[in-house]
């Protein structure tokens, strides 16, 4: 997985809101996706282009329609690589504390 590709993709805003309303209602096609948005069909398109480079979106055809799907992996794959590791240290210090006091607490 391309983790800048990832990162560039969730670097706009226009696509960040593609996410969003694909997480709200996953199997849009792009006259769905272009509802709203006050670019043309062919930017939109662009945009989708870069998200499914980042494997951001899947998309799949049915009869005559093609339909786009969230992908959430990458996203989880940020998530744990870039931002649950600073946290983890917060989280053991915060579960060493507890231990500590507990400890003190019941001599």
């Amino acid at each position: 997985m391309d983790d800048d590709a990832v990162f560039r993709a969730l670097a706009d805003a226009s696509r960040r809101q593609m996410l969003d309303r694909l997480h709200a209602r996953n199997g849009q096609t792009l006259g769905e996706l272009c509802q709203g948005f006050a670019m043309t069909r062919q930017a939109v398109a662009k945009h989708v282009a870069i998200l499914e480079e980042a494997n951001l979106v899947t998309s799949e055809r049915q009869g005559r329609e093609k339909l786009h799907f969230i992908n959430p992996v990458p996203i989880n794959a940020i998530a744990q690589r870039w931002i649950n590791k600073f946290e983890r240290q917060h989280l053991n210090a915060l579960a060493d504390l507890k231990e500590t006091l507990e400890g003190k607490g019941r001599n």
